[in-house]
Parts: structure tokens; C-alpha cells; sequence
């Protein structure tokens, strides 16, 4: 099953065509997207659109970039709401020492209490993790999420990858796979076995190659899966429906 494990259908890119958008994700084979909330509005955007479309779920969470917002009443509404059917993860949580929107102290704060509660509701975790490597696998090798998750977009090189991977983690491949310029993506794909990863669009970002520079969206996942195909000399069906099988094993999915 292609499945698109990474979206943002709840930002305003989409307010125009949503369900256009979805339509053609459906049309394009894609069988299942989960789409992720970054802020507490998002995340109930988020949680709307799950619950109007049988095969889109949702993961809910506080981004880095909103860190400095996780209070006990951000935990409480996250813990509530992760309770909901639809919702599959608490994510996209992490560290980004790249963009510094929030300071480093309160991202670390916020990403330990996001763990902390993934651990609580038995929920897997999507991981950001940009420009801050060390102390993000530092982290994770001290919370231990009991629930594994994914690293999403890896930014990484193999021995990240690899890190990653023996914590009990997936590796997330983005659009960015079909960039010319993206070797140290494209060594991390061919070294890293079917098994461990899942495929995403991160859209409206991450636009791949046949559309860069326009808005992405979930049908164009199925460029990145022939991407990795290409670079892992297999079959696109092989690839799809190996990181489908990830994706639904990691998230639960019917």
C-alpha cells in the first residue's frame, strides 16, 4: 500500500483545494496519509481531516519551533485529544537548532515531556531533528520511547541513520531523495534495508524533482518510492508495499 506517513493537509497551502488534494492522492493510488499537527490548532485541524476521510489518520504534537508553548494545559489538551481513534502518534516533536525559534533549553524541556507522554499512551513518535544530531540521539537513548517512531526527513548521513536504527527507529525519506544534489540521502537509502524505512511528502514542503519548486502534496509520494527503487535496484511495487507493511506495523493502521 503507498502510504504517505508524513503531510501537512491542516495548513492554510491546502485552504483552496483540500479535498482536491486528497482526491488526487486517492486517484494516485496512495491508500493511506497521515497527516501531522505542529501546533495545537493544527492538531485540531488535523484531527478533523482524519475524521472526515476513513484512510487519512493523524499524529498530534508541539514542534520545536512551538516549544516555548508546552505548558501543562499544551500536555493536557495533547493527552486528551491523543486519545482520539484517528490519532496514530504524537509527533512532530523534536529538536531544530537550525532555525532557533524556540529557545534550546525550552526545546529540550518540551521534547523530554512529549516523550514522557508518548511513553504514557502507549503511542509511537515522530522525530524532527535538524542541525541537532547529538542531542537528539541522546535523548532517545535516554527516554527510550517504549513505542519506537520514526525519524522523519532524515537529515543525517548513514551513521545517523544507522543510530537511529538500533534504537528501534524508521527512517522517513522525503522528496528530497530525487534531488540531483542529495548524495549523502541517496547513500543512506542504499545502504539502509527496505525494512527500516517508511516514505513521506512532508508536504506542501519538500516538493520532489518532477514538480520542485511548486507546492507538494501526498500523490507525489509515489515519486520518492521510484526514487529508492532506483537507487535500491528493486521493483517501485516491491518498495511500496514493504515501506506500506512499515507504516502500517509502526502506526497501527488497519
Amino acid at each position: 500500500m503507498l502510504i504517505d506517513t508524513h503531510a501537512h493537509l491542516d495548513l492554510d497551502d491546502f485552504d483552496a483545494d483540500r479535498e482536491a488534494v486528497i482526491a488526487r492522492a486517492r486517484a494516485g493510488g496512495v491508500g493511506r496519509i497521515i497527516t501531522i499537527g505542529i501546533g495545537l490548532d493544527e492538531c485540531r485541524r488535523a484531527i478533523e481531516i482524519a475524521e472526515a476521510h476513513p484512510f487519512i489518520y493523524a499524529a498530534i504534537g508541539m514542534h520545536p519551533h512551538n516549544a516555548s508553548m508546552v505548558d501543562l494545559a499544551a500536555l493536557d489538551f495533547l493527552e486528551t485529544h491523543a486519545r482520539d481513534t484517528r490519532v496514530v502518534a504524537l509527533g512532530e516533536i523534536g529538536l531544530d537548532f537550525y532555525r532557533n525559534r524556540s529557545p534550546r533549553q525550552d526545546q529540550v524541556r518540551a521534547f523530554r515531556a512529549q516523550l514522557d507522554l508518548a511513553a504514557a499512551l502507549k503511542l509511537p513518535v515522530v522525530i524532527h531533528d535538524r542541525d541537532a544530531h547529538e542531542d537528539t540521539l541522546r535523548i532517545l537513548r535516554e527516554e527510550k520511547p517504549p513505542c519506537g517512531g520514526v525519524l522523519h526527513c532524515l537529515s543525517g548521513d548513514t551513521t545517523m541513520a544507522r543510530a537511529c536504527i538500533d534504537l528501534g527507529f524508521l527512517i522517513s525519506i522525503p522528496g528530497t531523495i530525487t534531488f540531483k544534489n542529495a548524495a549523502t540521502l541517496h547513500s543512506v537509502v542504499a545502504d539502509t534495508g527496505l525494512e527500516h524505512l517508511l516514505i513521506e511528502t512532508d508536504c506542501p514542503f519538500l516538493t520532489p524533482a518532477p514538480h520542485r519548486g511548486k507546492r507538494n502534496e501526498p500523490a507525489y509520494v509515489r515519486f520518492v518510492a521510484e526514487k529508492i527503487a532506483e537507487l535500491k535496484k528493486t521493483s517501485v511495487e516491491d518498495v511500496i508495499e514493504r515501506t506500506g507493511a512499515n507504516a502500517c506495523r509502526l502506526f497501527g493502521l488497519r
